[in-house]
């Protein structure tokens, strides 16, 4: 979240950040509640100074009325502490529901607008493929070549849930295994995650884990909840935790399942793979001085770019407008790659995207760092980017490397893990 003292500074720029991102939050009764807030913390202070003078007095000699009239102030003083204590700790929380819902402020480049649609194109890498042969999309491709168990999916689980077969599952660990070779290569501490998350974290990191706008499947009876992403546990490991400037940048990567309701989500677009209940990921995040934040968004980039120019696979970089941030990102670039099996002539999906989140998630979380000369710790600045999704990395080789004959080319990275160079259908 915020800086409470950013946002009284800032309430027209807060206002107009508001606006730019189609978000809303009551900016005003914020500032009421400050105020009511602040009043509160000085009563209950003069109140208490007051209680510790009675207690001084109460030592001295004096008459057993003088006494009794002091037992009684300090009766009174106590009940007065405690109601305003309690009306002191509702305007908190009342403040805090209220300053949760203010996104991040957008970094001054990020294009200004209501959707993805203003999103900026701020580069390209690789050709096009071309075909001399009707393509097809990644689900004919996959039910042909005996790949994904759509039907047993559902079956087990409901829909948008799914079986990788036979070459699948060794495509889905070649992409896995080559992300942490990447990562590891790229100085990134590399984990699996646990699948689950105390609720307390993952509200921390900015998701919403109850409620009906939630994206997130939550244990019943419990304070868990399943993790749409390594962010939530990568973020959550150094949760209330003052780390040395010496330590950072703090480079993690993390292997995890991911679950989404993905509620609302339907079309062609969303067909097969492309938006599911349940996928694997290798996800990148940082802890960072405030300092070096901007130049870890690059790293990101520049660590997605290479995963995707090493699959051969042409990709677009956008630039997210302030309409397609997330609350948590100041700023966001997504890579998306070229799907030919998206319409007629295809379409760019996004892939990956990286974002700067500076020091919103850690204010929640109490990261701070201590600086090499000393003085009071510091809030990070956190980054997160996606390495590889592999439902959409199968997307993505499955629909650029088909061939006339139904098969599948293996990209060249790829072919030391597979142990093939092309999928073919099981005979």
């Amino acid at each position: 979240m915020l800086d409470l003292r950013f946002i009284l500074d800032n309430l027209d720029d807060v206002r107009q950040n508001l606006k730019e991102r189609n978000m809303s939050a009551d900016v005003e009764a914020l500032a009421s509640l400050a105020g009511k807030r602040s009043s509160l913390i000085q009563d209950v202070e003069s109140l208490r100074q007051r209680q510790n003078e009675v207690a001084k007095s109460m030592k001295g000699k004096m008459s057993k009325e003088e006494r009794q009239a002091l037992i009684d102030e300090g009766k009174a003083l106590k009940g007065q502490v405690s109601d305003l204590s309690t009306q002191l700790a509702e305007a908190e929380a009342q403040l805090q529901d209220i300053q949760i819902q203010i996104p991040n402020m957008s970094h001054p480049d990020v294009p200004r607008g209501g959707g993805e649609e203003q999103n900026k194109e701020i580069k390209k890498w690789g050709d096009l493929p071309t075909f001399d042969f009707s393509t097809k999309d990644h689900v004919d491709l996959s039910d042909e070549l005996d790949l994904i168990d759509w039907d047993s999916g559902s079956l087990v689980a409901g829909s948008k849930f799914y079986f990788l077969k036979n070459d699948a599952v060794m495509l889905e660990l070649a992409l896995i295994h080559y992300a942490l070779n990447v990562l590891r290569k790229e100085g990134f501490i590399i984990h699996t995650t646990p699948d689950l998350a105390r609720q307390e974290i993952i509200s921390n990191i900015g998701f919403n884990p109850r409620g009906e706008e939630s994206q997130i499947y939550s244990i019943e009876n419990t304070d868990l909840s399943l993790v749409a992403t390594a962010e939530i546990t990568l973020g959550g490991m150094y949760s209330d935790r003052i780390l040395e400037e010496s330590d950072l940048p703090l480079l993690l990567g993390g292997l995890s399942h991911c679950f989404r309701t993905e509620a609302g989500a339907a079309g062609r677009a969303s067909r097969g793979l492309y938006r599911v209940h349940q996928f694997t990921k290798v996800e990148m995040f940082a802890f960072t001085t405030p300092e070096h934040s901007n130049e870890t968004l690059e790293k990101f980039l520049g660590v997605e770019e290479q995963l995707f120019q090493g699959l051969g696979i042409p990709y677009r970089v956008v630039d997210c407008c302030t309409g397609d941030l997330g609350a948590q990102a100041y700023r966001k670039y997504d890579v998306e790659a070229w799907m030919p099996g998206r319409g007629d002539e295809g379409k760019y999906g996004e892939v990956t995207s990286a974002s700067n989140c500076t020091d919103y998630q850690s204010r929640r979380l109490k990261t701070r760092f201590r600086r090499e000369g000393g003085g009071k710790p510091v809030y990070v600045h956190t980054l997160n980017g996606t390495a590889i999704a592999t439902s959409r990395g199968i997307v993505a080789v499955l629909e650029n490397y088909q061939q006339a004959d139904g098969s599948i080319v293996v990209p060249e990275v790829l072919r030391p893990m597979m142990g093939k160079e092309v999928i073919e259908p099981i005979k």
